[in-house]
């Protein structure tokens, strides 16, 4: 796996950009310079995210979501299975 988070992705599991196991590692993300939390998707090369409108739903039951433009950062918050183990355990001074 790369260390790279890919370009679009998204939380929702109806979506085309959905990948559970990219997900469970964990994705930061920056918007014009605050991290987020709440981002349900967003897409790098075209610069925007999608969040949640509130506590509305639309017919089927479906969030509703905000789409916000501007500078997006991507990056994983945890190493991919089988990635670092072993260095891990030599970075660590008290070891």
């Amino acid at each position: 796996m790369s260390d790279t988070p890919p370009d679009r992705l998204s939380v929702n599991p109806k979506s085309p950009h959905f990948n559970a196991e990219l997900l469970q590692r964990g994705i930061g993300i920056r918007f014009k310079g605050n991290q987020r939390r709440d981002v349900e998707e967003y897409c790098i090369s075209e610069g925007w995210i999608r969040v949640q409108l509130g506590k509305k739903t639309d017919r089927k039951g479906d969030s509703l979501t905000i789409k916000l433009s501007g500078p997006v950062e991507a990056w994983f918050e945890t190493e991919a299975a089988g990635e670092g183990g072993a260095d891990e355990a030599s970075e660590d001074p008290a070891a």
